[in-house]
């Protein structure tokens, strides 16, 4: 097969392109059960698709795949490890998937310094164990991989990083994703290739979002989360690393990115390149404390309080992503900038009227909207 990118793709982020495409199919979602997964999960379920997600359980109670109730919004719920290979793959060979979206992992930088070990087997293996069952699927599929902006070898220099600069990573996350990465990049040139397409039938692509802040995110060691726990507890949030420059983006600019990628690939086989950045412009980049100081003046209250960062784990300072590939390419452009990502996300956070599911839907429908 020809792979022709000379020429960009429409992107055109309508609920009915969308529809005419996911309605009806099978999807296989891992990390179903994380946040970017519960909100996922629930733009699936508006889009008509039918779900298969396979996670480990909810770390919390008040986790969002718990708020919106998603089991109800599965086809099938699958409670286990992404490191059982056998159950992965009879699961996701039996459930014969359209798509596959590929998000669980352990995701926590600081996390990773306290359990390399279990990072670096659910971040490689676990993407391995994915791609061997997708060599075991005998039909047409489109897989989209996601990774993370930390992937690459980054010295600080305030250069953007594009898709094909050095890969590496001084924290056990990041080197994890970088050889998540290689292992990708290998099995899509020993058994994926877009030229061989007609015989495996399957298109793959690597994605790396930026930072993605949005409402229900309940983790730990994020700043909008921290923020939330300091204001319930009527405490300054400590911020370890102020002057931090990251890529901010709601989450919904990456998942509707992997949600068009996948539309494209499905309908032009081998169109596209194998990686794609995902992030604001680079002009719209914020540090820890700007994003700090606009959340708690759009929620309406808290405060926060330099910690310092003495004794704390290594965590970039600079981290920039350029985002050309994607909007050449595909025509995708960032919806949202920076600030309005934030009051969208403390927007959802202060409101206790309406259910988070009912949140949900309501900034999805509003998203595609724009």
């Amino acid at each position: 097969m020809k792979i022709d990118r000379s020429s960009s793709i429409t992107y055109n982020p309508s609920s009915m392109q969308l529809q005419d495409i996911f309605r009806g199919k099978k999807v296989f979602l891992t990390g179903h059960t994380g946040f970017k997964g519960a909100w996922l999960l629930q733009i699936l379920n508006q889009l008509g698709a039918t779900v298969k997600g396979y996670a480990l359980a909810p770390e919390h109670d008040n986790d969002l795949y718990q708020q919106i109730d998603g089991e109800t919004l599965c086809y099938s719920s699958v409670i286990a490890d992404i490191n059982d290979a056998a159950q992965l793959q009879g699961e996701l060979v039996r459930f014969e998937p359209d798509f596959v979206f590929h998000l669980a992992a352990q995701a926590l930088v600081r996390r990773s310094y306290q359990a390399p070990a279990e990072t670096f087997a659910t971040n490689v293996m676990g993407t391995v164990n994915v791609l061997e069952a997708l060599r075991k699927l005998e039909k047409r599929c489109v897989a989209v991989m996601i990774t993370t902006d930390k992937v690459y070898e980054n010295p600080e220099d305030g250069i953007a990083f594009k898709e094909d600069d050095k890969l590496g990573g001084y924290d056990p996350y990041s080197a994890s994703k970088a050889a998540c990465e290689i292992a990708i990049s290998s099995y899509l040139r020993s058994y994926f290739s877009p030229e061989n397409y007609e015989q495996h039938q399957k298109s793959i692509v690597a994605m790396r979002a930026g930072n993605v802040i949005g409402g229900g995110d309940f983790s730990d060691d994020r700043i909008i989360p921290d923020i939330v726990r300091a204001i319930q507890f009527l405490e300054p949030v400590k911020l370890r690393n102020p002057k931090a420059v990251r890529p901010w983006q709601h989450v919904l600019e990456p998942l509707m990115a992997y949600l068009h990628t996948a539309a494209l690939l499905y309908t032009q086989p081998g169109s596209l390149s194998p990686t794609y950045n995902i992030g604001p412009e680079a002009t719209d980049v914020l540090p820890v404390l700007e994003v700090t100081e606009r959340f708690i003046a759009a929620f309406g209250r808290g405060s926060y309080e330099i910690s310092g960062n003495a004794n704390q784990p290594h965590e970039a300072a600079l981290l920039l992503l350029d985002n050309t590939r994607i909007k050449n390419e595909t025509g995708f452009k960032p919806r949202l900038t920076a600030l309005q990502a934030i009051e969208w996300t403390a927007e959802w956070y202060a409101d206790k009227e309406r259910t988070a599911a009912e949140k949900c839907r309501e900034q999805i429908n509003r998203f595609l909207a724009l």
